[in-house]
């Protein structure tokens, strides 16, 4: 299953586990209102894939304790310490996924969060907090490392609990569930003070922390990331495309100029306005001919390679093509079309795709290992400069009085995904995106119908 999440101003997180399976094909779909006048003059194929669609994998596992194990047996002597600083990385970064995941999944409650939920949550997150804190090591360097992820780990969770307090409905519960997420708060803060993780100088600026914390995650996520290796395909081929169109069109014009001189005689002045046009031909022609070839032999072919490294060993752990370009709704596949359901709007969409195949080496991957989740950040902001700015006015009748109400326009964007893990049948997932020029406002997953049930 795929799940897409809003993150900060127009950025999408389309994430995915790639499991046991080593082939994995994913394609995107987003469906643009005609009405902002994209096209691929206005927003190019290859500056949209650069500027918008940013992929990374890390290690993923279902045994969650794994890494846990891995840093007792690094403390014990039994592992080197870049083994043990890989294996807490590991549990932290897991730690951190999963609890980002169920706090979003508990903001989005259409009825909100039950009292039994969080408290279930802030079970397991002190029972998480609780393992990682039960041996701290006395090696003076990997104690620094440990203090630096328990240290954000305490932070990270302090943050997403207030969030969530900040989002609560004011239900008859609700009393009682900020008690007990304030009092985690308030336990997680008052640990990082007693340890003294952090200055006085640090902790009064929010900037300041916020930054500090931002740097601790990324140390966290790097020994986890696979490295990878983005290659642009078609450089050979697209040099042996000019060649031979060079050596067609200079082969015809040099026919073309000898059958002047043969007609025309000696030089005049006839002569010379006649090759002036034939090298202006030849320099229109020339390119139109090499762009046109160019696009028939690309068509539908992969345009970039990334390769995937494991940042330890430097193996290469997998390979995947990409490609993006614009769709007609003719070319869809059924599932897709089937899946945004036919209407009078999709004629007016333009359909932007993007799609991958890779292919995964588990038995190059880090000791344990055999799954990875993928992360695609999907920046919206260059469709959001096509929006246009302000509002309009909507009226209402309210008890005989009649009231105005500004609304910000907004535009609908649909993002259907259709994931193939090894030999599996294909899964088809839709999200509605509502958008405005300054932000993402709304997402919302659209449950598939059964095809006998779908309507036109």
């Amino acid at each position: 299953m795929i799940s897409v999440e809003r993150k900060d101003g127009f950025s999408l997180k389309v994430s995915r586990i790639l499991r046991e399976a080593t082939e994995h094909q994913l394609d995107i779909y987003l469906f643009v209102p005609g009405e902002l006048g994209l096209n691929t003059n206005v927003v190019p194929e290859e500056d949209f894939y650069h500027s918008a669609i940013h992929v990374q994998r890390t290690y993923f596992s279902d045994r969650p304790y794994l890494p846990l194990i891995l840093s007792r047996l690094a403390r014990r002597g039994e592992l080197s310490s870049d083994q043990y600083r890989l294996s807490l990385s590991l549990y932290a970064y897991q730690y951190a996924i999963g609890l980002e995941q169920s706090c979003n999944e508990l903001r989005n409650e259409k009825d909100g969060a039950t009292q039994d939920a969080v408290t279930e949550l802030i079970t397991l997150t002190q029972d998480i907090l609780r393992r990682l804190r039960r041996n701290v090591p006395s090696d003076q360097t990997l104690r620094k490392y440990y203090v630096n992820i328990d240290n954000y780990l305490s932070w990270f969770t302090e943050q997403r609990l207030l969030s969530l307090v900040a989002h609560l409905p004011r239900s008859k519960e609700y009393k009682t569930t900020k008690t007990l997420l304030l009092g985690v708060c308030e336990a997680e803060h008052l640990h990082r003070v007693k340890l003294q993780y952090n200055s006085s100088h640090t902790t009064e600026a929010l900037s300041r922390i916020s930054n500090k914390m931002r740097l601790l995650r990324r140390l966290i996520e790097y020994p986890v990331t696979l490295k990878e290796k983005t290659q642009e395909l078609g450089g050979g081929e697209e040099k042996a495309l000019k060649a031979s169109v060079t050596a067609v069109v200079m082969t015809a014009m040099s026919l073309a100029v000898f059958e002047v001189r043969e007609t025309l005689g000696s030089i005049s002045l006839l002569v010379i306005l006649v090759l002036a046009l034939l090298y202006a031909l030849r320099e229109i022609f020339k390119d139109d001919l090499r762009n046109t070839l160019w696009r028939w032999l690309r068509k539908g072919r992969p345009k970039w390679r990334r390769q995937y490294f494991d940042v330890h060993s430097n193996q290469l752990v997998g390979r995947q093509l990409e490609w993006f370009d614009y769709r007609r709704p003719a070319k869809l596949k059924e599932d897709i079309l089937a899946a945004r359901h036919a209407s009078v709007t999709q004629k007016e969409e333009v359909i932007m795709h993007y799609g991958s195949h890779s292919r995964m080496l588990p038995t190059r991957f880090l000791s344990g290992y055999e799954q990875t989740r993928e992360t695609l950040q999907l920046d919206l902001s260059l469709l959001a400069k096509l929006m246009e700015k302000g509002s309009h006015h909507v009226y209402q009748l309210k008890e005989g009085q009649v009231a105005r109400h500004p609304v910000e326009k907004r535009y609908l964007i649909n993002l259907v995904t259709r994931e193939v893990q090894g030999h599996n049948p294909p899964n088809v997932q839709r999200w509605k995106v509502v958008m405005s020029r300054s932000k993402i406002v709304e997402i919302e997953e659209i449950p598939q119908q059964k095809p006998a049930q779908q309507s036109a």
